[in-house]
């Protein structure tokens, strides 16, 4: 990029640590969302009176929920571009982990808006808020070389794991495998816990010399301590673990891949949302498993 202007819409628990890095390291950072008070918390970084104010930033970030967050935030913009095409090698830069498919149906409508001068570029993200605050995120970059060589200088002011994986939708479906490998360990490490401290063990104990053994794991590193304390305040809601699973599926039908492990933990992610559990951290599948249990006084008087 031959300036560091960029444009962000999405100041939330990832967005605004994201947005507030790129300041640090010396972009200039427009910013839209949808209340005020993020602001407050982010000296540095100018803030757009509407989405479409963005229209002349040769880089968009959109870090919202899923796409029909962005296309909805987006409508504006799209409408100003339709009205004025924005100058060309424009970028709009999905962040989040939406649909590998529907990001590309995305692109062709923002290329059509654009008289062809935007082109999407899919850059989910992954290591939770703590790779959001301290600029370690890994990035899996769906694009053409030539563009994803022009947008790498910002994204390595956001993580230190910066990869190319393919063409539009291929970052996507890089953390769609992600969340496959996370949701399932997360929910594997769960069942452990109660398993063990229905058995009178000490959770905190066993995860400590799991880590050590080949059970260890960046999810168990992460993750594991919240399990172990029962600590469910949201670093990120687990049901968009639901929805990110439901990608895999979509995904893995379309590629003809079997996906016995992604079934499954839609299956349990959907129970967790539908005890009511999905806006706590991703650690309450924990939660959710243990409501599915019995007590030891009803396994006995069941089996006797």
């Amino acid at each position: 990029m031959t300036t560091k202007r960029v444009g962000f819409v999405g100041l939330g628990l990832m967005g605004a640590p994201m947005a507030s890095n790129l300041a640090t390291a010396g972009w200039t950072v427009t910013a839209w969302n949808r209340s005020d008070a993020a602001f407050e918390a982010l000296p540095g970084i100018d803030r757009a009176a509407s989405v479409a104010a963005l229209r002349d930033e040769g880089a968009i970030i959109f870090m919202l929920p899923d796409l029909p967050y962005i296309e909805e935030a987006a409508a504006d913009l799209l409408d100003a571009w339709r009205g004025s095409a924005p100058r060309p090698g424009t970028a709009v830069v999905v962040m989040s982990s939406v649909s590998p498919t529907g990001v590309q149906r995305f692109g062709e409508l923002v290329d059509q808006a654009s008289g062809g001068n935007a082109i999407v570029v899919d850059a989910p993200v992954s290591g939770g808020t703590a790779g959001a605050k301290s600029g370690t995120l890994a990035i899996m970059v769906g694009a053409d070389e030539g563009r994803f060589e022009q947008l790498e200088p910002l994204f390595q002011a956001m993580g230190t794991t910066v990869r190319r994986m393919g063409p539009l939708g291929s970052g996507s479906l890089a953390k769609a495998c992600n969340q496959l490998i996370v949701g399932t360990t997360t929910a594997a490490l769960a069942e452990a816990a109660e398993l063990a401290e229905r058995s009178g063990m000490d959770v905190q104990a066993l995860f400590e010399v799991l880590s050590g053994g080949l059970a260890g794991s960046r999810v168990l590193d992460n993750v594991g301590p919240r399990l172990a304390a029962k600590d469910y305040a949201p670093t990120g809601p687990a049901k968009f673990m639901h929805k990110d699973l439901g990608f895999v599926l979509a995904s893995a039908e379309a590629a003809g891949s079997a996906t016995p492990m992604a079934s499954a933990a839609l299956a349990l992610y959907a129970e967790l949302k539908r005890q009511g559990l999905g806006d706590q951290d991703l650690a309450v599948v924990r939660q959710a498993i243990a409501n599915l249990g019995r007590t030891p006084a009803a396994a006995t008087s069941t089996s006797t």
